[in-house]
């Protein structure tokens, strides 16, 4: 009896298991179903990078949540200053699928449309950031105090002010990385559009794999067909024609509305070419100090690190960033994947050592023993070349691939922040 017990038992084991794990795979496809609900509410699209993060719908919120805060909440710095700002970082890498979009929401934001003829038609408060845009986004060991002195000196920048800017440049630098690297600026995949703001009908793992071709189709027919049959009169059934006939012109209209505003805003921003926002266009990255005139130090996390300094500095200076950064880094570092927590350390540390970075208490002769040669050379493209016509083929699988970017683009952030932070602490000391 205790023998068929026990084999009565497993089988309920096993289901309870499998009901588990569909709970849980239900709930992820529901979390992502609200975030792209919010982002069609509130932009009437949702971006294709965000559709290729929905696979780690955890990480994807926390993203978005900051992304939203410092480019539309409340901060320092104007709302059409912001995306422009974003504007120069992306053009540094041309990246003509962020120039593009932030050229869009800088003209709804009330920005200046002779601005995106170039960067010598902004004000001069913009213009002189071009130095640390390109220094933080190429060869960040470069920042140094003198930069700081001259931005809040020249003209007048606040440390608040600053601050932010430095946050949306790192970002996007960072995220251009992840654009090449998922190939989204070669694709450019379009945006998925809804007329009546509310969300499509598609799974959006499905979107996070690549499928985005997501055919638009009206709710009327459906409804048509799930209660033609009840109806018994045929001038119920001829209303019905009528009312859907209506409804489906409605949607024709508005539709069309829609397509004609993106055609004049396409219009307008075609011209948005990255290489007008940039100047210098060789300056790029180099092995950090190969040369033996290059007398850079090392940047030990163990004197300047994100969690004893960084942290506390940016949230003092620009209320509540910290938090959501902070966010961002544990939520990249705890998603859930093939890798061993070893392999992910060994990229991270892989990443941020390429740009001066290193960790005391790290042997980094793991890198080499955890990291193909095929794949080392994948990320450091990535992480310092974020160019379709430099990035190597990738070695991983779609979802294996998508991952190693999400930790590229963090680490990238965080090391860029890390030098202008140390720089504007030096610069507040002495």
């Amino acid at each position: 009896m205790i023998i068929c017990t026990k084999k009565m038992e497993y089988p309920l084991k096993a289901q309870c298991q499998r009901v588990q794990k569909q709970v849980m795979v239900n709930g992820e496809k529901e979390r992502v179903s609200l975030l792209f609900t919010k982002a069609l509410v509130s932009t009437g699209s949702v971006d294709a990078v965000s559709q290729q993060m929905a696979s780690h719908p955890q990480y994807l919120e926390s993203f978005l949540r900051t992304q939203h805060y410092i480019l539309h909440m409340d901060g320092p710095l104007p709302l059409p200053y912001r995306h422009y700002i974003a504007i120069m970082a992306a053009a540094r890498h041309h990246c003509n699928y962020l120039v593009h979009r932030h050229s869009a929401h800088f003209l709804r934001v009330g920005g200046d449309p002779l601005w995106l003829h170039g960067l010598e038609a902004a004000p001069p408060r913009l213009r002189l950031l071009d130095h640390i845009n390109k220094v933080l986004a190429h060869q960040p060991w470069l920042t140094a105090c003198s930069h700081i002195q001259t931005l809040l000196g020249e003209q007048c920048w606040s440390l608040a002010e600053l601050v932010q800017a430095v946050v949306i440049l790192a970002h996007c630098h960072s995220l251009c990385s992840f654009v090449f690297g998922c190939d989204t600026n070669a694709d450019n995949v379009p945006l998925s559009k809804s007329p009546n703001g509310t969300p499509p009908t598609f799974c959006p793992f499905d979107a996070a794999n690549g499928n985005t071709n997501v055919p638009q189709t009206p709710a009327a027919p459906t409804e048509h067909k799930t209660h033609r049959r009840s109806l018994d009169s045929s001038c119920d059934i001829l209303g019905l024609k009528e009312r859907i006939q209506e409804e489906r012109e409605r949607r024709e209209e508005h539709l069309f509305q829609s397509q004609q505003t993106e055609m004049e805003e396409e219009e307008t921003v075609c011209f948005a070419d990255p290489t007008r926002f940039i100047t210098d266009p060789d300056f790029c990255y180099q092995e950090f100090a190969r040369r033996e005139e290059d007398h850079f130090q090392v940047f030990r996390v163990q004197d300047y690190s994100w969690e004893d300094h960084g942290f506390s500095l940016v949230n003092r200076l620009y209320s509540d960033i910290g938090h959501f950064l902070d966010d961002r880094f544990r939520s990249v570092t705890s998603l859930p994947s093939l890798h061993s927590p070893d392999l992910k350390r060994a990229i991270w540390n892989y990443i941020q050592c390429v740009i001066g970075i290193r960790y005391d208490d790290y042997d980094y002769g793991e890198v080499n023993q955890l990291l193909p040669r095929d794949l080392k050379l994948y990320i450091k493209a990535v992480a310092c070349f974020p160019d379709a016509t430099k990035t190597p083929v990738c070695p991983l699988s779609a979802s294996e691939r998508i991952h190693v970017n999400l930790l590229i683009m963090e680490a990238r952030l965080q090391g860029e922040l890390l030098y202008a932070l140390r720089a504007i602490t030096k610069f507040m000391v002495t």
